[in-house]
């Protein structure tokens, strides 16, 4: 009996913790993108750099996930396209505008999926499920006002890029939750290449000509190889949350990456965190351990 006791916390409650975990990575890991960028290195460089590191490791510490591209290739082609825009979109908009602000747009990710997992994965919100978005929406939205700027709505092409990832983030979310069939593996190399792919054009249009960019990635080849290792491992930890959980419930646990951001602008990047945040980011981790308790 207690072992059956146990089972259950664990099964609700781990891919909880790994999509927490996840969403703490991505929390601060904007931070020595921007501090590279900082140093001369274009940010589309270094994310293609960083994912090349991300690929090469997974791909040999998950060699037999390979065999999978030939089985499932429109499955894995859509989530890497997907999370490729959404990881570049998401970096450079980061680097280019209010830390906060750009996460706070990203995550209107719920309203999305809403409509997406109804289509792709014919999933339906409880009346519980629609109160638990509306309250993460509510603190998303009690962070992100503020009275001199007007509406919480994009005001410049960066912050419409972080919507947009925002939009082709649920969407990969979704389709990784409708792979059943695909290892988390194989969707972690699907990402990675993903990445890649649409890093590689966007670097090439943003890096000024007459760089030579080889010398401007030498310094900083070691932080990029761990950035690679702390991203193949995130996906890992990610894909494994998304398909235990269904995608509306995942869509607001990973609010919590909110508050983390919040904090690590404050501590890092000399934001200023208001009290508002705060209480914003309370009602984002109730959003969460509600979204736990209330689905069996």
């Amino acid at each position: 009996m207690l072992t059956r006791r146990v089972s259950l916390l664990t099964s609700s409650w781990t891919p909880t913790l790994a999509l927490m975990l996840g969403a703490t990575s991505w929390g601060v890991l904007w931070y020595p993108f921007r501090a590279i960028e900082a140093a001369g290195l274009p940010v589309p460089v270094a994310t293609f750099v960083a994912y090349f590191f991300a690929l090469i490791l997974g791909g040999l510490v998950f060699r037999r996930a390979w065999r999978e591209f030939l089985y499932h290739a429109k499955w894995l082609l859509a989530i890497g396209i997907c999370a490729g825009i959404t990881n570049v979109a998401y970096l450079v908009a980061i680097m280019e505008a209010e830390v906060v602000r750009i996460v706070l747009l990203f995550y209107l990710a719920p309203l999305w999926t809403v409509p997406l997992a109804h289509v792709i994965l014919k999933e339906r919100l409880t009346l519980t499920g629609y109160g638990v978005m509306l309250l993460a929406l509510g603190g998303a939205l009690v962070m992100l006002w503020r009275p001199e700027l007007g509406l919480p709505l994009p005001r410049n092409k960066y912050e419409w890029m972080g919507l947009c990832a925002g939009f082709t983030f649920a969407l990969s979310n979704v389709l990784v939750k409708g792979a059943v069939a695909v290892s988390p593996e194989a969707k972690s190399l699907s990402v990675c290449i993903g990445v890649l792919v649409v890093a590689l054009p966007v670097a090439i249009v943003l890096t000024p000509a007459g760089q030579q960019t080889l010398s401007l990635i030498a310094p900083h080849l070691f932080l990029l190889a761990v950035v690679g290792v702390v991203l193949i491992s995130t996906s890992m930890i990610l894909q494994f949350g998304l398909s235990r959980l269904s995608a509306n419930r995942a869509a607001v646990i990973l609010l919590f990456e909110l508050i983390v951001a919040a904090a690590a602008a404050h501590y890092l990047a000399g934001e200023i965190t208001r009290t508002m945040d705060w209480i914003g980011g309370a009602m984002i981790v109730s959003a969460g351990v509600f979204a736990t308790i209330a689905e069996p």
